[in-house]
C-alpha cells in the first residue's frame, strides 16, 4: 500500500509538471500564431489512452509515463517528422517565425516551471507558514553524531556554531550546506571551548554516499515513552514518564548516548538509574543478547525544543516565495556541479523514477507533496536548460547561434542533432534507472 501511495503521488506530481511545462510552450506558440498540432500528457507510441481535437490541436494522454510533449508545426522535435519539413514553409509554422519568437517559445516551458515553483511556495507559505529548528535551539543539549560524523572529528555534545565561519539558521540544513558549499571546517563549542573541526580530505564525497539523517541530529533526554510487548525494562518496573539517568552509576541521560552505551552490556545484569517525580530509583534487569531493554523514548520534539514558526500574509509570501525559488535554483545548480566532482562521485547517487518516487512520503501529506512538487519543478526547469539537443536547452543553444551568426543551422544538421540528443537522453535515462535497480538488489 505504501508503494502504491508513493506511485500515485509521483504520477500526480509529474502530470502537473508536464502539463504546466508543455503549456508554457503551447501558450507562447499561440501568442505568436504558431500552429500546435498535438498536446500530450505522457508519450503515445502506437496508441493513445484517449485523444480529441479542438481548434486544430489534438489533445491526448499517452500510455508511457515518461513525460509529455507538444508538437509544434514546422519544428524538428522528438517526433522526427522529416516529411513535413520537406514541404514549403508555411506562415503558421515554427520555422517561419523570427528567431526571437522561436526563442521565447522554447523558453516557455522552463519559464512556466519556475513560475509554478514560485506559485507553490507562495501558497505553502501563506497556508502553512514556515517552521524549522534553529541551530541555537538544537544546541540546547548538544548534538548527537553517528560514526561518520565522529570520524570527521565531531563528538556527542558538541554545539555547532558555524560552517566555514558562516552561521546556519536552520539546523537541518547543515549537512546539505556542507555538501553544496564544499565546506572545509565546522566550528563547534566543546566543553565551553571553541573548537575548529577541519573536515578530512574526501569528507564531502563520504557524506554524499552516507545519506543518513543521523549524521548530525539533536540529543534529547531519555524519557520513557512506551514499551513493546516483550520489555525487559517494563518487567523490571520502569514506567512511562521515567527519566533514565544512566547504567550502573555511569551517567547516560541522553537517549543517543544510552542507545550506544547499553550495547556494551549484552547478556549482562545491570542497574538502570531512573528519576520518577522527586525520587531516584535503581532498576535491576538483564540485558538481552540484542542489547535492547525494550523502551521507546518520548520523542515529541516540541516538548524539548522551541521551533521557529512564522506565518505569512499573501503580500509577505510573495517576496519570500521568490527568495525560496531563487535559492532552490541556486541549490540545484550546485547539486549538478557535484556530478563533475571526481572526489564526490555523485553520479553513483543519480537515480531515476524509483529514486524520485522514494522522496515522497508513504502517507499522502499535502504539505510534503507540494513542497516536493516545487522542488521537482525547479529540477525540471534546470535540467531542461542543459545544452543537450532534444532538450529545450539544446534548441535555445542553436537559436542563440542563429541570432549571433545571423544564419540558421541546416535542417539536416538539426535532424542529426536531435537524434544525438535523444540517444544521450535515453542513455542517461537507462543509467539513472539502472542505478535504482542496482540499489534495490543491494
Amino acid at each position: 500500500m505504501e508503494i502504491l501511495i508513493k506511485v500515485i503521488q509521483l504520477l500526480l506530481s509529474l502530470s502537473i509538471l508536464v502539463i504546466v511545462h508543455e503549456f508554457g510552450h503551447f501558450a507562447a506558440a499561440k501568442i505568436f500564431k504558431t500552429r500546435v498540432e498535438k498536446f500530450y500528457l505522457f508519450f503515445n507510441p502506437w496508441f493513445s489512452i484517449f485523444k480529441f481535437n479542438y481548434k486544430g490541436t489534438e489533445y491526448g494522454m499517452g500510455w508511457l509515463p515518461l513525460g509529455g510533449y507538444v508538437k509544434i508545426a514546422g519544428m524538428i522535435d522528438e517526433s522526427m517528422d522529416k516529411e513535413a519539413m520537406k514541404l514549403p514553409a508555411q506562415p503558421y509554422e515554427f520555422r517561419s517565425k523570427p528567431a526571437w519568437q522561436r526563442l521565447i517559445i522554447m523558453l516557455g516551458g522552463v519559464t512556466m516551471n519556475v513560475v509554478l515553483a514560485f506559485v507553490i511556495y507562495i501558497g505553502m507559505l501563506s497556508v502553512y507558514g514556515e517552521q524549522y529548528l534553529p541551530t541555537s535551539e538544537a544546541n540546547k543539549y548538544g548534538i548527537a553524531t553517528d560514526s561518520l560524523a565522529r570520524s570527521f572529528g565531531l563528538v556527542n555534545g558538541d554545539k555547532v556554531l558555524s560552517v566555514d565561519g558562516k552561521y546556519i539558521e536552520d539546523f537541518n540544513k547543515i549537512p546539505l550546506t556542507l555538501i553544496l558549499d564544499n565546506a572545509h571546517s565546522i566550528q563547534v563549542e566543546r566543553d565551553g571551548k571553541l573548537v575548529d573541526v577541519e573536515l578530512p580530505e574526501g569528507a564531502i564525497g563520504q557524506l554524499v554516499k552516507h545519506q543518513s539523517p543521523l549524521f548530525l541530529s539533536v540529543r534529547i533526554p531519555f524519557i520513557a515513552g512506551a514499551f513493546p510487548e516483550n520489555s525487559v525494562a517494563r518487567d523490571a518496573g520502569m514506567q512511562a514518564g521515567d527519566t533514565i539517568l544512566g547504567i550502573n552509576g555511569e551517567m547516560m541521560k541522553y537517549f543517543q548516548d544510552f542507545r550506544e552505551g547499553i550495547q556494551q552490556y549484552k547478556n549482562q545484569d545491570v542497574t538502570i538509574d531512573v528519576k520518577r517525580g522527586n525520587d531516584t530509583l535503581s532498576l535491576a534487569m538483564h540485558v538481552p543478547e540484542e542489547g535492547l531493554i525494550g523502551v521507546y523514548p518520548h520523542n515529541q520534539m516540541t516538548d524539548f525544543f522551541t521551533f521557529s514558526e512564522k506565518s505569512y500574509s499573501i503580500a509577505q509570501a510573495i517576496p519570500a516565495g521568490m527568495t525560496k525559488t531563487v535559492d532552490g535554483i541556486g541549490g540545484y545548480l550546485k547539486q549538478l556541479k557535484l556530478l563533475f566532482s571526481p572526489e564526490v562521485k555523485a553520479y553513483e547517487s543519480v537515480g531515476g523514477f524509483i529514486a524520485i518516487g522514494n522522496i515522497f512520503p508513504s502517507v499522502f501529506h499535502w504539505e510534503s507533496f507540494w513542497r516536493l512538487t516545487a522542488f521537482l519543478s525547479i529540477m525540471l526547469a534546470v535540467l531542461n536548460l542543459l545544452p543537450i539537443p532534444a532538450l529545450d536547452g539544446g534548441h535555445v543553444m542553436f537559436l542563440m547561434y542563429e541570432i549571433i551568426a545571423r544564419r540558421k543551422p541546416s535542417d539536416k544538421f538539426m535532424e542529426v542533432a536531435q537524434i544525438v540528443g535523444m540517444v544521450i537522453l535515453f542513455s542517461l535515462l537507462i543509467f539513472a534507472n539502472g542505478n535504482d535497480i542496482i540499489k534495490l538488489f543491494r
